[in-house]
């Protein structure tokens, strides 16, 4: 080699070694999940949702000319884990943004620094606590209170029960449900007889059932995701209570088939009309929604067969508005993508609508829950 072409080479080569993050050839989207532990089947949904539609919007020719790289992080169900998950994808992968999971004690964990990089962080789980850090957080969970109220609102118009008792885990969710739940309930004129709690890896719930039942109550209001409906609607069924009504948060789509199995038409949950529509998307009659949900429900069935639709929807939705907000920033720089995301303005989604802005950082402000059963081993509507 010529000493000239050599020099020119090895110019080219210390270049490249010192191009800065920003230059990379992908733009990365960190993702903090509980792949493991109690909340492994809902973030794992989320992941599937967040992988389809990076590869419907790289398909498509990616964002500013680059890729979407999805990083991926198992934090374990632990906010202590979370911690050091979303410090690894900052400092080694150098992420543009985040998309995470469910895991709220996780996120609220990490907020503080995350907020602090200026990094904004679209979220599976409700909003950190300060308001610092709400300034980048985007909640993309309906509030809890829509889920509270679609059940309350079934109670009152469908049937004569007007007492009911509070089953609840100690997660910040159904916590902050539980708060709701007690205050919202004169609303629709009932009245809350019992309030009792469980933890996740409980093996029996007889004697919380039981003391609900002597209250009075006529249905249970679970809040808490997970197996442990399983248990309870097995211990209804055990205890002879055949007049129980149990109404479940909002879960996994196996999860409410084998509750609806055990009780039948004793169990009934709100639900997103998309994870209704899994089997019949026909079901979605507002010509919007169903525009927005037609391309998410072919790709889940391309990629994965038939799959729960309820917590992969949003994550569909968050990459596609946060692809959306990158390109109307022209930019990645997380300040730029924060402002433009709060002017993206409404937004009909695959799992629900948004209205986010930057008054408001909780984008669906419309209750997207219905009411549904288990009939013949499928999710469907209550009438």
């Amino acid at each position: 080699m010529r000493p000239h072409k050599a020099s020119i080479c090895a110019t080219l080569f210390a270049l490249a070694l010192a191009l800065p993050a920003s230059a990379q050839q992908t733009i990365k989207i960190g993702s903090s999940l509980g792949l493991t532990g109690y909340g492994s089947a809902t973030d794992g949904h989320w992941r599937d949702g967040m992988q389809i539609a990076i590869e419907a919007v790289n398909a498509q020719g990616g964002v500013l000319g680059k890729k979407l790289e999805l990083v991926i992080e198992d934090n374990k169900s632990t906010p202590q884990q979370a911690v050091v998950v979303y410090r690894k994808m900052m400092t080694d992968d150098k992420v543009a943004a985040f998309d995470s999971g469910c895991i709220s004690a996780g996120n609220f964990a990490a907020a503080s620094f995350v907020s602090r990089a200026k990094l904004p962080m679209f979220l599976c789980s409700i909003l950190p606590r300060q308001p610092d850090e709400q300034k980048w957080a985007f909640q993309f969970l309906p509030p809890p209170k829509f889920e509270v109220d679609a059940r309350y609102q079934y109670l009152k118009d469908k049937t004569d029960i007007r007492k009911v008792g509070i089953l609840s885990d100690p997660s910040p969710y159904s916590l902050l449900m539980r708060g709701l739940a007690e205050k919202g309930a004169e609303e629709f004129g009932l009245t809350v007889v019992a309030n009792e709690s469980y933890q996740q890896d409980d093996a029996d719930f007889s004697v919380q059932i039981g003391r609900i039942n002597a209250a009075g109550a006529g249905a249970i209001i679970m809040l808490g995701q997970g197996n442990a409906v399983v248990t309870v609607v097995n211990n209804i069924r055990s205890l002879g209570l055949t007049k129980m009504l149990m109404l479940g948060s909002i879960n996994e789509l196996d999860i409410l088939l084998s509750a609806g199995k055990v009780l039948g038409d004793q169990y009934l949950v709100p639900s997103p009309l998309i994870q209704v529509a899994a089997d019949d998307i026909k079901v979605i009659t507002d010509p919007a929604a169903r525009a927005a949900a037609e391309p998410f429900v072919k790709a889940m069935k391309a990629k994965f067969g038939k799959s729960d639709n309820a917590q992969a929807s949003r994550a569909w939705d968050s990459i596609m508005m946060m692809a959306a907000a990158m390109k109307k920033a022209n930019s990645t720089d997380g300040t730029a993508v924060r402002d433009a995301f709060e002017k993206l303005g409404h937004y009909d989604g695959a799992g629900a609508s948004y209205d986010f802005s930057a008054e408001n950082h909780i984008g669906i402000i419309k209750n997207p829950y219905v009411i549904a059963s288990v009939k013949d081993g499928v999710l469907v509507l209550k009438k």
